[in-house]
Order: C-alpha cells, then structure tokens, then sequence
C-alpha cells in the first residue's frame, strides 16, 4: 500500500489557499525553491499535474481540484481530533448559521439536544447574513453547521453535505381573537381571510401558493417576511393567517397564543443540517441530528 506523504499535501494545501508559491512560502516561512520541490513530489506520487499556469497565475487542473476537496476534508478532520481530544471534559463551542426562515421554537427544539451532552456545548447562533454565506464560510470553519428548509442545489459550488433532520405536514394559524368561523367551511372558508406569507425564496412559500392554486384560494396578502420571528409576531397581533410546522404546532399555539384554523399535510416541510463533510464530526451536531430523527420527527 502506498502513503500519502500528509507534508507534501499539507504545501499543496497553502500553495491552493494562497494561490501563489510565493505567498504560501511567506506564509509558511520557506523558500519558493523548497516549496515548488514539495509540490512537485506530491504530483509525481499522484501520478498527475495538480496545477497548471495561466499568464502569472497558478490554476488548479481537474486533479488539483479534486485534491484540494480531498485536503480539505483530511486538515478539517485534524483539527476536530486536535480539537476534541483537548476539549473532553471541557466545553466545546458550536457555530450555528440559522435560516431566517426557520421558525424559531423548531430551531429550539432542534439544537436543545447540544446543550445535554456531556459536556454541554457553548452556542453561537447566527442569523446575520443569507444561508449561502453560510454554507460558503462552512469550508472556512467559521460555522460548524448551517440549518435550512432546503438542501443544497445541484449546481452550487461547495463540498458540503446535506443531511435531512425530518419533515412534516403545514399548519395554519390565526390569532384567537379573530377565528370566527375560519375552521368552517376549511379551505374554502379562508377566501375572505388576510395572509401572511413568508418570503418568496422560502420552501413552505411554494408550497403554500401551489396549494391554494388547487383550492382556488386567491389570497388577499397583507404581508410577506424573510424572517419568521417577525411574521409569527404579526399575526400574534392578528394581521392575518399564518403557516407553521404541524410537529410545533402546539408550541406556536401557546408561545403566540394563536389558534389552528386547519391542517395542512399535504405541504411539505423538510429541515437540514448542512455541514462540510459528510460524515458528523462534531458531537453537538451528531446530537442534534440523532434527536431530530429519534424524537422531533420520529
């Protein structure tokens, strides 16, 4: 069996992050000279070229790109041993990008399971920018994980694996102040009711306008958000009907004090942790998703 000489990869490494001999040869304090010859010993054990040059530019060949997948994958997962080895006994911290999107009490439940391990993890929870930054920082380290309503897509540009939580049916909510006589007569019944919707990019908003394109429903919309904290608060104030996760429903009843108008089965939800690698490295995550599937969506 052949080894992989990790020092030799470990320069190809820099060289691909830095993008040039020279800069990876500052950062590593080496000379160009011994830099280029450790480069080149890698290529002659792999057998191919891993860089080829355009004008000043060092460009990574198909090779090249698939080693640096590979690479970083191997350096990601000594650090978590690096990482974990010195953190048993001790609190170990999670980096969470959230989805504006999520509901906040199933984003709760989800991530309550890192708090219960032993030891307990310390959370960041992030929702400052969209989920594509965030699935872009993953292979940064900036996050460990990132939380959607949806996998990622076909044509994204990323080593990163999507791993499904769970799903449920939709449910329909509407202040109780207002219900009336909305539960009669469902779905029909919510022809004359105000909307809320969640923004357009969002999942559960294609599924909601698919089905009340079959229901013959033309919903009379008073607003639309990004962020599901603040849809959910306004229709706790009673500005129209609302769409929340069946397997929460009861916790959005009690946390807004809404009521349920209908369910909804049909319109899907599917939540995901996405993370670098497929494999689950860190035990927070691995506790999160284990739970969500055991438990939350069981």
């Amino acid at each position: 069996m052949e080894w992989l000489n990790y020092h030799h990869l470990y320069y190809f490494w820099m060289v691909a992050k830095e993008g040039s001999i020279a800069a990876a040869a500052e950062r590593l304090r080496l000379a160009k000279a011994t830099l280029s010859a450790q480069v080149r010993a890698l290529e002659s054990a792999l057998g191919q070229a891993l860089f080829e040059r355009q004008g000043r530019r060092l460009v990574l060949t198909e090779a090249g790109r698939i080693a640096l997948h590979h690479a970083d994958e191997v350096f990601a997962t000594g650090r978590r041993l690096v990482d974990e080895v010195r953190s048993r006994g001790k609190q170990v911290r999670l980096i969470v990008g959230v989805a504006d999107v999520l509901p906040k009490p199933i984003v709760r439940r989800l991530l309550d399971p890192a708090l219960h391990i032993s030891p307990p993890a310390r959370l960041v929870c992030r929702e400052d920018r969209p989920v594509e930054d965030f699935i872009a920082e993953l292979a940064a380290h900036m996050v460990d994980v990132v939380l959607s309503d949806a996998p990622l897509v076909p044509s994204a540009r990323t080593a990163a694996h999507a791993h499904l939580l769970g799903e449920c049916g939709t449910t329909l909510f509407i202040a109780r102040s207002i219900l009336g006589g909305l539960r009669r007569g469902f779905p029909r019944s919510l022809q004359r009711a105000a909307w809320l919707l969640p923004g357009a990019s969002s999942g559960l908003r294609l599924g909601l306008e698919r089905w009340m394109s079959d229901h013959a429903i033309a919903p009379h919309v008073v607003g639309e958000f990004d962020d599901s904290a603040l849809l959910n608060t306004f229709g706790q104030d009673g500005a129209g009907v609302f769409a929340g996760p069946t397997v929460i429903a009861d916790d959005i009843c009690r946390r807004y004090d809404v009521a349920v108008v209908g369910e909804v089965p049909e319109i899907r939800q599917r939540f995901y942790a996405i993370t670098q690698q497929r494999r689950l490295a860190h035990p927070a995550v691995r506790a999160i998703c284990e739970a969500a599937r055991r438990d939350l969506f069981a």
